[in-house]
């Protein structure tokens, strides 16, 4: 298989355009149609990650975390981002991050996090906006099924839980054919009247392509009148942060052991202890101060998540709990849920798990 080919199953699973706009994500180095001998699966790409890399012989390194977040000016080994990139290249290693987009994906890292702390009735905790679509078209009336049934196959008309949503409306089309046209119906040089369906159906920013594509391949007429517009509604199944439930609640400090076994962490900072019962839980993976209100928006007994500042404790406002964990700490089951989807996906390819310590963390 290619580099193209398996970063596909990737973003089928978290696609690039559910990421923020400040992150650099895909492929950061290598060329996609490179043959792959193996996979190596990492949160971040060192030094030390590219040499496992070479010894086991993987020449495509998934990494949660980018290696080049910002521009690089010059790649003279000065630094360490520059020396892995100079390392990779030399080695015929392929780098490709996904970050922000599994970050949204609700099956990605905040699920993996609810997962591991036995929480359920998990939904996003920060709906992304901008990411839902309407496509409206006009079809002859008796070729609106065909073409709906195309459009539904490509993956319009999904609203959450539901599929084949769709609004159709009949009106009269009208057009004349120009001298160089070949119309379906009607002349060159008249105006044609034609009965039509108008058809709206929605679908999510990532199928555009597949969307698209399945409207101009079944639609009749040779010129296909069309508008797609972005929808100001919040997309419920992607966005950052999770919220769910405990199936029973627990004092305190009993969860706040449960949260430093399941985790594997050896200290949580954290906010006052309100003298209640932890029931529903709010996690945010990586840096997540800014969802402190949403987690207090939702009603959430506590707030997991990472890199909170002095000041920021303060906004608890003892209304919840605020535990920072650590930033490694609430991403290192990522690299393990991408080698179970990759395996799922090509159970007879080299996949590794990388065996890399990358925190530059440590706690005395």
């Amino acid at each position: 298989m290619t580099v193209k080919e398996i970063t596909a199953i990737v973003e089928e699973f978290a696609p690039l355009e559910y990421a923020e706009s400040f992150d650099n994500i895909g492929l950061l180095v290598g060329d996609e149609n490179a043959k792959v001998t193996g996979v190596l699966v990492t949160l971040d790409t060192l030094e030390n990650v590219i040499d496992e890399a070479i010894e086991k012989k993987c020449n495509l390194i998934l990494s949660f975390h980018p290696i080049i977040f910002s521009g690089l000016k010059k790649i003279t080994g000065a630094n360490y981002v520059e020396r892995v990139v100079l390392k990779a290249i030399k080695n015929d290693i392929s780098i490709y991050s996904m970050h922000t987009a599994l970050d949204n994906s609700n099956a990605g890292v905040n699920a993996k996090i609810c997962e591991v702390l036995g929480l359920f009735n998990t939904k996003i905790l920060i709906p992304q906006k901008g990411t839902i679509k309407k496509l409206t078209t006009y079809v002859p009336k008796n070729d609106a099924k065909k073409l709906k049934e195309a459009l539904f196959k490509a993956g319009a008309g999904t609203l959450g839980n539901y599929s084949n949503c769709s609004f159709t409306t009949l009106g009269t089309g009208s057009y004349k054919a120009g001298k160089n046209s070949n119309p379906t119906k009607g002349e060159i040089g008249k105006t044609h009247y034609e009965e039509e369906t108008q058809l709206n159906v929605t679908f999510e920013k990532a199928k555009e392509k597949e969307v698209v594509k399945a409207l101009i391949d079944n639609h009749p007429y040779e010129e296909v009148a069309y508008e797609i517009i972005t929808l100001e509604n919040s997309n419920q199944n992607i966005g950052m942060g999770m919220v769910g439930d405990l199936l029973n609640g627990m004092e305190e400090l009993d969860f706040l052991n449960h949260l430093k076994k399941t985790m594997h962490v050896s200290c949580i900072r954290h906010s006052n202890l309100l003298n209640k019962k932890i029931k529903k839980v709010a996690v945010l993976g990586g840096s997540g101060s800014f969802a402190i209100n949403a987690a207090k928006a939702v009603n959430a007994d506590i707030f997991i998540t990472a890199d909170l500042k002095y000041h920021q404790f303060y906004e608890a406002e003892d209304k919840l709990i605020l535990a920072d964990i650590g930033h490694f700490e609430t991403e290192q089951f990522t690299k393990n849920l991408l080698v179970d989807l990759l395996t799922k996906k090509m159970p007879n390819f080299a996949i590794s798990l990388s065996e890399s310590i990358t925190n530059p963390i440590k706690y005395f």
